[in-house]
C-alpha cells in the first residue's frame, strides 16, 4: 500500500514522496505488462528499440542507444537480436560510410502493431475495470506529463 503526503502538506513540494510513490506504481505497472510477456518474445527492450524505429524513422545506433538510455554494448546485443529474427535492418549511411544506420522492417512494424494490439487490449480491459470516466480522463491528461518525466530520466 501506497503512503500518502499528508493533508497539511502539498504534495506538489514533497518531492521526495511523490518520487517514490511514482516509481513504486510505475514499478507495479510495468511487472504486470510483463507477465504478458512469454519466454522467446521479444522483450520490452526489444520492443522498445523497434517502436522508437517505428516512431522515429532510420537512425544510427549511438543515437538510439542514447533516446533509450542504454549503453552502446546493450544497444549492440538488442540489436543483433532484433535483426537476427528480420525485425531490423542495418544500412551503411550514405554521407559516412563509418556509421550504420538502423530501420524497422515492415516484419517488425507488423510485430509491433500485433503487440500493440494484444497489450493494448490489456490495458484497455484494466482502464475500463478499474477506473471511472472521470479517472481515465486525468489519466489521459497526465500522459503527456509522464512522457515528458520519462525524457528527463
Amino acid at each position: 500500500m501506497l503512503t500518502t503526503v499528508p493533508a497539511d502538506q502539498d504534495p506538489a513540494t514533497d518531492l521526495d514522496t511523490v518520487a517514490n510513490e511514482l516509481r513504486v506504481v510505475l514499478g507495479r505497472v510495468v511487472r504486470r505488462l510483463r507477465r504478458g510477456h512469454e519466454p522467446g518474445e521479444e522483450t520490452l527492450s526489444e520492443l522498445s528499440v523497434l517502436s522508437r524505429l517505428d516512431r522515429c524513422g532510420t537512425m544510427p545506433a549511438g543515437a538510439l542507444a542514447e533516446q533509450e538510455r542504454i549503453s552502446p554494448q546493450a544497444m549492440t546485443i538488442i540489436v543483433a537480436g532484433l535483426e537476427e529474427r528480420g525485425l531490423v535492418t542495418r544500412e551503411s549511411d550514405s554521407a559516412d560510410a563509418r556509421r550504420v544506420n538502423l530501420s524497422a522492417t515492415a516484419a517488425g512494424r507488423a510485430l509491433l502493431a500485433g503487440r500493440r494490439c494484444a497489450s493494448a487490449r490489456r490495458m484497455a480491459d484494466a482502464l475500463g475495470a478499474a477506473l471511472t470516466d472521470d479517472e481515465r480522463g486525468l489519466l489521459v491528461d497526465a500522459i503527456p506529463l509522464l512522457d515528458r518525466l520519462a525524457e528527463g530520466l
